[in-house]
């Protein structure tokens, strides 16, 4: 229970420091981003006059309001925060910053997250497999799978649309659904999810292609640094069936350590690939965070990097929780 206490406060306080950061980041810029989003907003009203609340809503979010203490700044953040209010977009106005974080954040659930965890379990299979036959013909898979980890995001995105979309014509190019079959935007029905599935295989694969490397080979280092361990030995020496030594000693230690680094890439599902969906124009988290930036965007800006910071506090609490489940050590010593 203690270990569970000390978990849960640590991860309170670094939620409170990181949307604490989030709030001071626009106030420390130089310039006056306040200013600079007011007027983005009045270019993109036409140059109509924006409403007082308008006003007030982008002076907490972004501060240089100098008749209002820091402090009440920092408070009407939080009560800001608190009823969901992240500020106006610019460069979609006159779009709310949670409507759009809402609307991409299924997309990138949808692709990226099933990628992490397609590429996870496909590592730690083949990597178990490969460390327990370590020596023989399936060792050369380790530098094959390096290979494709270290060929850059986009170029080997713009590799597979030139095969499967441009020379064979299997697979769609760019988006996340026919927009033709679905000119109203996305429903609920089977055949729009069967579109969704077709128009995310391309851009899953390239995260699976790009990531699965990296799994391979630290699976299959624990796995070789696991099967010297006493109690594989004796395990073999009871004369265990293999097929039970591998599975039950030593391929469950060696992917415990793998479980850290997987916490962390779930949190970044949510920051989405953001080469990948750029180049296949998927309209996730990712892609909305580079439009915001090229976009100047302050709030939609803040409002991403919150929302990929929670994510990522989430994801790893989680993470830690089920550690402390599987490894008694973790709950004795952390």
């Amino acid at each position: 229970m203690r270990f569970y206490l000390r978990r849960i406060t640590f991860y309170i306080i670094t939620l409170w420091a990181a949307i604490s950061l989030n709030f001071l980041l626009p106030r420390m810029m130089p310039g006056d981003p306040a200013a600079i989003m007011i007027g983005k907003l009045r270019r993109a009203s036409g140059g109509r006059e924006l409403s007082e609340e308008t006003i007030k809503g982008i002076y907490a979010l972004l501060g240089a309001d100098k008749n209002t203490s820091l402090w009440d700044q920092y408070l009407a953040y939080w009560v800001r925060l608190l009823h969901g209010d992240l500020g106006i977009s610019s460069t979609r106005y006159p779009y709310p910053v949670a409507t759009l974080i809402g609307n991409a954040l299924p997309w990138t659930l949808l692709m990226v997250g099933a990628a992490t965890v397609i590429s996870f379990a496909l590592g730690i299979g083949i990597g178990a497999f490969v460390g327990w036959r370590r020596g023989t013909w399936v060792d050369q898979l380790v530098p094959a799978t390096a290979l494709l980890q270290s060929i850059p995001y986009f170029w080997l995105a713009l590799v597979l649309v030139a095969i499967f979309s441009v020379r064979l014509g299997w697979l769609p190019i760019v988006g996340a659904y026919d927009p033709f079959a679905y000119p109203s935007g996305p429903q609920w029905s089977w055949a729009f999810l069967v579109s969704a599935l077709y128009h995310a295989l391309l851009p899953a694969l390239t995260i699976v292609i790009s990531s699965v490397g990296g799994w391979l080979l630290g699976m299959r280092n624990m796995m070789v640094s696991t099967m010297s361990e006493d109690y594989v030995l004796t395990a073999e020496a009871k004369g265990l069936k293999p097929s039970r030594i591998r599975d039950r000693y030593a391929a469950r230690n060696a992917a415990i350590p793998s479980l850290a680094g997987f916490s962390i890439a779930l949190g970044f599902v949510v920051a989405g690939s953001i080469v990948t969906e750029q180049v296949f124009s998927y309209p996730g988290i990712g892609k909305l965070m580079i439009q915001s930036v090229q976009g100047l965007d302050y709030t939609l800006m803040q409002g991403v990097f919150l929302v990929i910071t929670l994510a990522v506090l989430a994801a790893n609490f989680l993470m830690d929780l089920f550690y402390g489940l599987i490894d008694p050590r973790v709950r004795t010593n952390g």
